[in-house]
C-alpha cells in the first residue's frame, strides 16, 4: 500500500511539473526555422519578428534559414525537433500545398505540427502585358476565349500558390492559357516586357514597381477584399468571379506535443509583436496585412486551404512532384 501511495505521488508531481515548465518558457535560446533561403519578404518578416520576440521574451531568438526541397527540408527538421517551444517553424501557405503536390513527404503536414498563428495575409495580383487591348478582367477573359492556346502565362514554380491561383482562374473562366516556368520574378517580368508572356499571377510586392512604371497592367487582386496599396484595383471576385479568394499567408508552427501553455504564450507574444506600431511601416512596405489569428482560427484557414489546393491540383491534372 505504501508503494502505491509513493507511485501515485510521483505521477501527480510529474503532471504538476509539466504546466510549471511550460509557464516558465522560454528560459534559453529559441530558434525560428525559415525553410527557405535568405532574402525576400518571408525572410525579412521572420527576422523583424524574431527581433521583436527577442525583445519581448528576454531571450536570444535565432533565425535559421534551412532551404531546400521546396521548403520541405527545413519543415521536416522542425517536425522532428523536441516539442518544447524552442524550435519554431516560420512558414508560408506552401505548407498547405505540399501534401497535395508531392508524392511523399518526410513529415505529416497536418499531424506533426501545431498551427500557432497566421501572422499576416499576403496579396497577389493578376497582371497582363499592357500592349494587350484589355483594361479589365472581363475584357481579358473574352480575349483569351476568342484566342485559345495563343497566350502564355508565367509561373515561378510548379505547384506553388501563384501557379495554382492561375490554374484556378483558368478553370473558373474556361480559358486555355499555357504555363511557362521561370526561376524567379525578375526573369518572369523580363519575359513579359519582351512580349513572351501575356499574363501572370505574381506577388504584389514584386509587381508594384512594374505597375507603377506602367510596364504591366494590373487587372485584379486575389484577396477577398481590396488592398490598401492598390485601393482602386478590384478583387478578382469583383472582376467577374464571385467568391474567388486565394490569399497567401505567413504563420508560425510548433512540433506536435508542445504544451498548450507554450503555444498560447507564443501566440500572444507574436500578436503583440505583429500589431506593434513599429512594424506597421515595414508591413505596409511589403504589402502584408497583419492578422495574428488564434490557433483555432489558423486551423480553419489552414484546412480550408488544404482542401482548396488539393482540388486545384486534381482539377488541373498537375503531376505529383518527387
Amino acid at each position: 500500500m505504501r508503494l502505491k501511495r509513493i507511485g501515485l505521488f510521483v505521477a501527480l508531481a510529474a503532471l504538476a511539473g509539466a504546466p510549471a515548465r511550460a509557464q516558465s518558457w522560454p528560459t534559453k535560446t529559441v530558434t525560428m526555422v525559415v525553410p527557405y533561403l535568405a532574402g525576400g519578404a518571408t525572410d525579412a518578416l521572420a527576422r523583424v519578428l524574431g527581433a521583436k520576440l527577442q525583445e519581448q521574451l528576454k531571450v536570444t531568438v535565432i533565425i535559421e534559414n534551412k532551404g531546400g526541397a521546396g521548403g520541405n527540408l527545413g519543415t521536416s527538421a522542425v517536425a522532428k525537433a523536441a516539442p518544447d517551444g524552442y524550435t519554431i517553424l516560420f512558414n508560408i501557405n506552401g505548407h498547405a500545398i505540399s501534401p497535395a503536390i508531392y508524392k511523399s513527404l518526410a513529415y505529416d503536414a497536418d499531424k506533426d505540427f501545431i498551427r500557432v498563428t497566421q501572422l499576416v495575409s499576403t496579396a497577389s495580383v493578376l497582371v497582363v502585358d499592357p500592349k494587350l487591348p484589355v483594361k479589365t478582367l472581363p475584357e481579358f477573359i473574352a480575349l483569351a476565349k476568342a484566342n485559345p492556346n495563343k497566350f502564355n502565362y508565367g509561373s515561378t514554380g510548379v505547384g506553388n500558390s501563384l501557379h495554382l491561383t492561375m490554374e484556378l482562374i483558368k478553370k473558373e473562366t474556361g480559358t486555355d492559357i499555357e504555363m511557362v516556368p521561370f526561376r524567379g520574378d525578375a526573369p518572369l517580368f523580363s519575359a513579359m516586357l519582351g512580349g513572351e508572356l501575356q499574363v501572370a499571377v505574381v506577388p504584389l510586392i514584386s509587381a508594384r514597381p512594374h505597375i507603377d512604371s506602367g510596364s504591366v497592367r494590373v487587372l485584379g487582386v486575389t484577396t477577398a477584399r481590396r488592398v490598401a496599396a492598390l485601393p482602386d484595383v478590384p478583387t478578382i471576385a469583383e472582376g467577374g468571379l464571385p467568391g474567388f479568394e486565394l490569399a497567401g499567408w505567413m504563420g508560425l508552427f510548433l512540433p506536435a506535443g508542445t504544451p498548450r501553455a507554450v503555444v498560447e504564450r507564443l501566440w500572444r507574444e507574436s500578436k503583440t509583436a505583429i500589431e506593434s506600431t513599429s512594424l506597421a511601416p515595414m508591413l505596409a512596405n511589403l504589402a502584408l496585412t497583419p492578422v495574428a489569428s488564434s490557433p483555432e482560427e489558423f486551423d480553419k484557414v489552414y484546412f480550408a486551404d488544404r482542401e482548396k489546393f488539393q482540388r486545384i491540383v486534381k482539377d488541373a491534372r498537375i503531376p505529383l512532384q518527387d
